[in-house]
């Protein structure tokens, strides 16, 4: 229930990112609404699952250049889930196009800054809470 929660939640990120940002395009503009949402949905579960899977590798694999970078390459490590998923979808016929790198740069930092405000909100990245509760009881 969480996981789906997730998706949610980095659905709505990437849906708000798009109409701000002119350099990112998701899904076909002329298409109808339910075709969006659908789109929006399986663009969010592929960068889930990229997020889940790959990113935790690349993390590990280039934890000396983040720690000199005390951190700020964790930006271009989240730059590149997203310009991945851009790819994958491009596979399956969904449509994520950045203009630039930099343009998925930003995408990055606002979809990051998006879903941690609403997991806060709603309570989804109270992770560490319930596992001690669970240890708890």
């Amino acid at each position: 229930m969480r996981f789906l929660g997730h998706i949610i939640v980095t659905g709505l990120a990437l849906w708000v990112t798009a109409l701000i940002l002119p350099g990112m395009h998701l899904g076909d503009d002329s298409a109808t609404a339910l075709t969006q949402v659908i789109t929006i949905a399986a663009i969010a579960l592929i960068l889930a699952l990229i997020n889940t899977i790959i990113k935790p590798i690349l993390s590990f694999l280039t934890f000396p250049i983040t720690c000199v970078t005390l951190g700020l390459f964790q930006l271009v490590i989240n730059t590149l889930m997203l310009l991945l998923t851009s790819w994958v979808s491009g596979l399956l016929g969904l449509t994520l196009d950045f203009d630039t790198f930099w343009w998925a740069l930003l995408a990055g930092i606002i979809i990051g800054i998006l879903s941690a405000i609403v997991e806060a909100v709603t309570g989804l990245g109270d992770d560490r809470e319930d596992r001690r509760r669970e240890v708890r009881d």
